[in-house]
């Protein structure tokens, strides 16, 4: 039996439809084990979940209602096929999240399973697309246009979360000279560390809450016992900023050599605020080489049509 060219969207459609089908059918066979499961657990449990307030990321992922809906679990296990916990790529993905204000647990394997998800579906969709309702079937045409969408899937939730690690990183940064003024003063006046950072953490509350969140994990380490440098060397690695981290290694320094933490601070805070200055004025340097393409190509045509548009028009009349 031989199929006609015309018979190929059919076959395909058909194969489609099929293929569809058994994947919801998994799905919702999943979906169903999955909420016996949970129920079974919660009444073994008896409904109660202890939450670990000594790990502020433990708890923000318990007490997080959201991850309960059955396609997070569905995404969460696609992921947990593709990397597992021991794996680089886990660890790499984890401290990403971390750095993107992100810390639930399982935020890793929902990662790479809404990759693999949108790498999947976006492909998909575009075939049934294309051969049911376009009625058409290029096979290198729609080939390319598959692999292509197969790979924005697969890269569109990294551009998403480099692109909210740099807007925290941003709000860090815009918060930090307030911080670090409000940390030389709590100090001058005779408070120690621990409440200095304490108080700093209520006081940016509105103005920076990014910064006044990260500050209030860094208390609650310090009060649930971990080591002081642990905590501090803690805070780089969520924030993953420069000048984070040079000011960790400053208090960590100074704590272990028992010299002066106002004076550091002091000069700390100087030396930052230089640094700010400068590059505001790096920013305001580079702000004329921007301006060429808005002026090169809407600007100076209008300006040329208006100064020279007249004489052209008069010499036009003229020699008519």
């Amino acid at each position: 039996m031989t199929l006609n060219h015309a018979d190929i969207p059919l076959v395909f459609s058909i194969l489609s439809f099929f293929t569809i089908l058994l994947l919801f059918s998994g799905i919702l066979q999943y979906v169903r084990t999955y909420s016996q499961k949970q129920k079974l657990k919660h009444k073994i449990q008896g409904d109660s979940r202890s939450v670990d307030a000594l790990q502020p990321e433990i708890a923000a992922a318990s007490r997080d209602k959201g991850l309960k809906v059955p396609f997070f679990n569905l995404l969460g296990f696609i992921g947990r096929q593709v990397t597992s916990e021991t794996s680089s790529d886990y660890s790499a993905s984890r401290a990403k999240f971390l750095n993107a204000g992100i810390r639930r647990l399982n935020a890793p394997t929902i990662f790479w399973g809404v990759k693999i998800f949108l790498a999947v579906a976006l492909a998909l969709g575009f075939f049934l697309a294309r051969i049911t309702v376009l009625n058409i079937f290029d096979p290198y045409a729609t080939l390319g246009i598959c692999l292509f969408l197969s790979l924005g899937g697969f890269y569109l939730p990294e551009f998403w979360l480099q692109a909210k690690i740099a807007s925290r990183k941003k709000k860090l940064f815009e918060g930090l000279p307030d911080a670090l003024d409000l940390l030389v003063i709590c100090v001058e006046a005779g408070m120690g560390l621990d409440a200095s950072i304490q108080r700093i953490s209520q006081e940016l509350q509105l103005t920076s809450p990014v910064l006044s969140e990260e500050l209030k994990l860094l208390t609650l380490e310090t009060r649930a016992g971990k080591p002081r440098p642990e905590a501090l060397r803690n805070l780089a690695l969520r924030t993953d900023l420069e000048d984070v981290n040079s000011l960790v290694t400053l208090l960590i320094q100074t704590d272990q050599f028992g010299t002066s933490i106002a004076d550091a601070l002091r000069v700390f805070a100087d030396s930052f605020r230089t640094k700010r200055f400068q590059k505001a004025e790096e920013i305001a340097a580079k702000i004329p080489v921007k301006l060429i393409f808005p002026l090169g190509h809407f600007i100076f045509p209008s300006m040329f049509v208006v100064t020279v548009g007249p004489g052209v028009i008069r010499i036009y009349q003229n020699l008519l």
